[in-house]
């Protein structure tokens, strides 16, 4: 399968140009960065139930002189950072970073931050972006006293990415998108070696749903199926020929994916059950498929619900849609990169395939153009992936000064967009 490059983009960034300056001052700030990634690590907290992370993000960077704004939930955080003189309406660029962990085990025995709960870890890598984006907060902290940030910067730490529809909509119902103009997130990337960065424009992740079909009948005798509703063999037909059929109903070129993970049915076996499920997943690569997948399949669930005579409720949970990439700010990271990290002719920025994991950046981009960058975290000759959500995932903690220093780079630039 050909890997699709980054668009390319003869943009020079002129604060992005690789000095001294910055990156002495990320490097001065790793040490601290690592210790608090780890200190993360050690104590993952769930969606929602972020209260000490919030706390620990809170009380640095008040002491780095910003101000902090927690989200009316409690968890999570938004972070302006308004160099003087700044004019009314000036928009806001923007960089988010997740701050919640997943509920499974830390399997990782041997490192010294492994995870002190149990059936709690940050397999995801949320602990390396809520690193970099407070960072980058204490570098524009110290950018506004030495009067280099020439633009309004907005700091997102968001609560509940792993909890579908996603606290990307906590952060936007608490004004975090008002005067954003354009918004940046990295995300782990266990296939990428540390120090590079992969880029994709137009769709990198797919859009996900959740649903559970509910199938009622009266029951009876297996003797007489024909007295009654036979709801086992009604849902064995719905898991297999429900996904089929949404596929033959809709482009193909969508990437329209039906994926039954459970099914339940019955107590004995000669009772015909009342009461039968079916709960899956619906991912889409295109957000005209997400749009029309519903009412679609409400309308192939009720022809075959009437073949078999079975009642039928469709609990249809709208997750995220796909995260779209635009071209400009994909050609912004990747030109930052590059003036950063590109010397002597290494490569620094690779082509990405989509992901069919769902990922709710995507509701930032309802309301900014921005990009999702798969940041690099995997130690060079490390031939093992660690791959997301299990538990023995880790990384190479270089990665964290990278994304500073690419996140840096563009909030320290001229702004462009400006006319």
């Amino acid at each position: 399968m050909n890997r699709p490059e980054p668009t390319q983009s003869g943009a020079t960034l002129a604060a992005a140009r690789p000095t001294a300056e910055l990156r002495d001052r990320v490097r001065r700030l790793e040490p601290e960065l690592i210790a608090f990634r780890r200190d993360l690590h050690r104590h993952p907290e769930l969606g929602r139930q972020e209260f000490r992370t919030t706390n620990l993000l809170r009380d640095r960077l008040v002491a780095a002189g910003l101000e902090p704004r927690v989200l009316p939930g409690g968890t999570g955080l938004l972070v302006d950072v308004v160099p003087p003189g700044t004019a009314p309406g000036t928009e806001f660029l923007a960089f988010r970073a997740d701050i919640d962990a997943l509920p499974i085990d830390d399997a990782k025995t041997e490192v010294p931050y492994r995870s002190t709960v149990p059936g709690r870890a940050h397999a995801c890598g949320h602990d390396v972006h809520t690193s970099v984006v407070l960072g980058l907060g204490l570098v524009l902290a110290e950018a506004v006293r030495t009067g280099e940030l020439r633009r309004p910067v907005r700091l997102v730490f968001q609560p509940a990415e792993e909890v579908m529809p996603g606290g990307a909509l906590d952060v936007i119902s608490a004004g975090g998108m008002e005067g954003v103009g354009r918004i940046f997130a990295v995300h782990c990337d266990p296939k990428v070696e540390v120090g590079r960065i992969a880029l994709r424009v137009g769709a990198i992740t797919s859009a996900c749903d959740r649903l559970v079909l509910h199938l009622d009948g009266p029951g009876g005798h297996t003797a007489r199926p024909h007295l009654t509703t036979d709801l086992v063999t009604a849902v064995a037909r719905a898991a297999a020929d429900l996904p089929g059929a949404l596929a033959r109903r809709m482009d193909p070129r969508w990437g329209v994916s039906l994926v039954w993970g459970r099914i339940a049915s019955g107590s004995a076996p000669n009772v015909i059950p009342q009461h039968a499920e079916l709960e899956g997943t619906v991912r889409c690569l295109e957000l005209d498929g997400w749009r029309e997948a519903p009412d679609l399949l409400h309308e192939l669930i009720a022809k075959l619900a009437e073949t078999y005579r079975a009642k039928w409720t469709l609990d249809y949970h709208r997750g995220v849609p796909p995260v779209v990439n635009e071209a400009v700010s994909v050609a912004r990271l990747e030109a930052a990169m590059t003036a950063r990290f590109g010397r002597d002719g290494g490569q620094v920025v690779e082509g990405t395939e989509q992901s069919l994991g769902g990922e709710d950046f995507s509701w930032y981009l309802e309301h900014a153009p921005g990009a999702l960058a798969r940041l690099g975290v995997r130690a060079p000759g490390d031939p093992t992936v660690r791959d997301l959500h299990q538990g023995r995932f880790d990384v190479d903690e270089r990665a964290i000064g990278v994304g500073v220093e690419l996140f840096a780079a563009l909030a320290l630039e001229d702004d462009p967009d400006r006319p």
